[in-house]
């Protein structure tokens, strides 16, 4: 036992008798550590160039592909924090990288638009992510691509659905 901790061996292997949970083998942890790794990768080409988050980024990114979307939208579309989006675009507001609009049939709703700040800045930052996508994928074959984007998207969808399952009555 580890005086500091009763719970770890000295080697640092957990104890005998308590739950086990491969890490390595664990696809949610697995899944985490890949999107930090590749985010924050990318993210360096961007907060270097333009002092962008990659909350930031991502919310321009989204509206550079969906112009005319709610904050609310964004956070939805990105599956980000409500709170840590509303930040965000405060920030890209006050920086003069967004518009805001009154929605045309409903007064009390705000969209979102790239100015033409945040435009030139997508234009640079939108063919730098593709080329390092490009990179990231060059050692996958297209059928390998087109496996890994199919099952992506059925990792989404039955999240989705066991979202859906967890919010019923």
């Amino acid at each position: 036992m580890n005086a500091r901790d009763p719970g770890i061996s000295r080697l640092g292997q957990p104890l005998t008798g308590h739950a086990q949970l491969d890490l390595e083998h664990f696809l949610p942890y697995r899944l985490s550590v890949l999107s930090n790794r590749v985010s924050s990768t990318i993210a360096r080409i961007y907060t270097e160039r333009f002092a962008l988050s990659i909350t930031e980024w991502r919310v321009m990114a989204v509206l550079g592909r969906y112009p005319g979307l709610s904050a609310n939208e964004v956070a939805q579309r990105t599956a980000m924090d409500k709170v840590a989006v509303s930040r965000a675009v405060a920030r890209l507001l006050d920086a003069g990288r967004l518009d805001r609009d009154i929605h045309g049939d409903d007064r009390r709703r705000s969209v979102l638009r790239l100015s033409d700040a945040g435009y030139r800045i997508y234009d640079e930052v939108a063919p730098l992510a593709l080329a390092f996508e490009r990179r990231l994928l060059d050692g996958i074959d297209d059928n390998e691509r087109a496996v890994l984007f199919r099952l992506l998207d059925k990792l989404d969808e039955l999240e989705l659905r066991a979202e859906e399952a967890e919010a019923l009555p």
